[in-house]
């Protein structure tokens, strides 16, 4: 049990959970069991979560905007990445939303089902539908005027104002940047290291995840105890991996429109790439294969790789991004909640922004999508509808990522001169190395 990998641990977790709960339900005082004293470790876990959202954001975000060095990086050739990054994250929101909306997975739940979720959350649903309500009474430019805290430590204590939060650690790390280089290095440092202490909190409440799962599913089946909830969940998870060969299909559309190079060159040249990262779920550490693969096979001249790609590892998570939007608009179809043009809007802009402090390592897009709940007003305790497919959508997700760096830095290359004839490569000489 020891040496299961920790997505399997998950999935166990899932099945234990949804069978418990179906056990308990069939005894006299099972359910009431379940809520007392199995589902407030579910809660716990999803608030390990919620915990751990503003300060990844923080060391993410100042740590990657600072890495650009200098400002000049920034408006040249880091401003065209940013910008290409920033436009394919929206690209991949906007698939999303198309598709759960098209698709609408979360109406194959049950009236009955629903009214059951509903009034098991009702205290959470009602405050966010007054929160909805008095949005629609504020004027055009009061997402502008939100967007700027008047206290930082304020919009910190609060998931739902973590647009303000990112919109300070941006502003913080261009800070770090017009800095002198030895004035800057011991906050850059701080933060760093911060940042990898935030990494390793990750590693340990994900630890948890397979207890937390099986907390969550349990409590959701004797709340709800409903088959069709699973049949939603069927289709919630063909509708992301949809939205993510979509995204693969228009990396190529852009590769062969911008750079001339034919889908199968390419896809053959990051193949190695997307296979450890569907292993790994983690783009971070993909990176060396990313760099390699891209530079070797694909032509990008190496002051490009090495530029384009850890910032990409960094703030370019379209698949994740993708994934939040879909699974938000699911979650609120789940409540029967009607999301406005305006709402899902909102969630473009926030799943775009928050991708950018996401960090690459599995599970962190579990936390992300804690914001993006809470700024469209939709119930967080939805979490637990998703949370037992999450991990194999995960590794999913995390091969559209690297794919999408890999498209990005031919993009730049192309743009810059930099994009050359890939070397011929004997796989031969891999094994003469060793």
């Amino acid at each position: 049990m020891k040496n299961l990998a920790l997505h399997w641990k998950i999935l166990l977790g899932m099945v234990l959970g949804v069978a418990f709960g179906f056990l308990m339900v069939s005894f006299s005082g099972g359910k009431e069991v379940v809520l007392d004293w199995v589902k407030p470790f579910g809660t716990i876990f999803i608030n390990a979560l919620k915990l751990i959202a503003v300060p990844l954001i923080l060391g993410s975000l100042i740590s990657g905007v600072s890495d650009l060095k200098d400002i000049s990086k920034l408006s040249k050739m880091g401003g065209k990445t940013v910008l290409i990054y920033l436009m394919t994250t929206i690209l991949a929101v906007s698939i999303g939303l198309v598709l759960v909306n098209s698709i609408q997975p979360g109406d194959s739940i049950s009236e009955e089902t629903r009214t059951e979720l509903v009034s098991n959350y009702s205290q959470s649903t009602q405050k966010y539908k007054e929160e909805a309500a008095n949005q629609q009474n504020n004027g055009p430019l009061q997402a502008l005027v939100d967007l700027v805290p008047d206290n930082i430590i304020g919009a910190s204590s609060q998931n739902k104002n973590m647009l303000q939060v990112i919109f300070f650690a941006i502003f913080f790390g261009v800070g770090l940047i017009l800095l002198p280089e030895e004035k800057a290095k011991p906050v850059k440092d701080f933060f760093a290291s911060f940042n990898e202490v935030i990494l390793k909190m990750i590693d340990l409440i994900m630890l948890a995840a397979p207890y937390g799962v099986f907390a969550l599913l349990a409590a959701l089946i004797v709340e709800s105890p409903s088959a069709d909830l699973f049949k939603a969940l069927g289709w919630y998870a063909l509708t992301v991996v949809l939205g993510l060969s979509l995204m693969i299909v228009l990396y190529t559309i852009l590769v062969l429109i911008f750079t001339g190079k034919k889908p199968k060159e390419f896809l053959q040249g990051i193949s190695p790439a997307q296979l450890l990262a569907f292993s790994t779920s983690s783009s971070a550490a993909t990176l060396p294969v990313t760099m390699e693969r891209v530079h070797e096979h694909l032509g990008v001249d190496e002051e490009v790789s090495s530029f384009v790609l850890p910032i990409g590892a960094t703030i370019n998570m379209d698949g994740t991004s993708l994934y939040q939007a879909v699974a938000a608009v699911f979650i609120a179809q789940a409540f029967g909640m009607d999301l406005s043009l305006g709402v899902q809007l909102g969630i473009v802009a926030t799943a775009t922004l928050a991708s950018i402090g996401s960090a690459a390592v599995p599970g962190a897009g579990m936390v992300m999508l804690v914001i993006v709940l809470a700024q469209a007003g939709i119930p967080e305790a939805g979490l637990a509808l998703i949370f037992a497919v999450d991990r194999p959508l995960d590794m999913c997700r995390t091969v559209v990522n690297v794919t999408g760096d890999a498209t990005v830095s031919m993009l730049v290359a192309k743009s810059e001169g930099k994009l050359g004839t890939p070397k011929v490569h004997d796989w031969n000489d891999d094994y003469k190395k060793v």
